[in-house]
């Protein structure tokens, strides 16, 4: 609550609340600044991306979804965070990463720290989005495109050599067939005697 709260003011360019601000005043100064902006909208776009009412059953529905889906986002992020570690914890092998371990460390740990593997999308986000939220941008358009080109897009790659590793192109590892070793594998080669061995006398 407090986190989306000062979201909410950073949004609205208001300063942050000295202590002991009653929340009363704090809401009064809130509202007065979306009465003050809400003129400057474009028209429909206030229009909720969720127009119907919801009654009981639809809202444990709804409830449910969120909890699948926050537990596949939660595996999806560790998932991605392993690799993170994995590849972060890579770049410490040169001789030259290791004389600036502790830089590195000091770089990396206060961002690694932020990263969590769960997630604060709750259903307050999903009455709270607005229509415009389903309109889909692709990625290669102009104005997708204006903050994501640098300068590393105009590098081309040459050919590369095939490494393989395709499925349909591997077969099936088949055991290999040895022949027998003359010496009868190192036993004594000659005649083999069946019969009990006698005693000495």
């Amino acid at each position: 609550m407090v986190q989306e709260l000062v979201l909410t003011l950073q949004a609205l360019g208001l300063p942050r609340p000295m202590l002991g601000t009653l929340a009363s005043r704090l809401l009064r100064d809130i509202h007065a600044k979306v009465l003050e902006l809400l003129p400057s909208l474009p028209p429909g776009s206030l229009q909720p991306l969720l127009t119907y009412s919801l009654d009981a059953p639809r809202w444990e529905a709804l409830e449910s979804l969120c909890q699948s889906l926050r537990g596949q986002y939660c595996c999806r992020r560790c998932l991605l965070l392993k690799r993170l570690d994995l590849t972060t914890s890579a770049f410490h092998w040169s001789d030259r990463a290791k004389a600036q371990g502790e830089a590195i460390k000091t770089v990396l740990t206060p961002i690694r720290k932020a990263l969590t593997p769960e997630t604060d999308v709750s259903i307050a986000h999903v009455l709270a989005a607005r229509a415009d939220l389903s309109r889909l941008v692709p990625a290669t358009s102009k104005s997708a495109r204006q903050g994501t080109c640098c300068a590393i897009n105009k590098v081309l790659m040459g050919n590369m050599p095939d490494r393989g590793g395709r499925p349909n192109e591997l077969e099936a590892p088949m055991p290999s067939w040895q022949s027998r070793r003359e010496d009868g594998g190192g036993r004594k080669a000659g005649r083999q005697c069946w019969g009990r061995k006698k005693k000495k006398k």
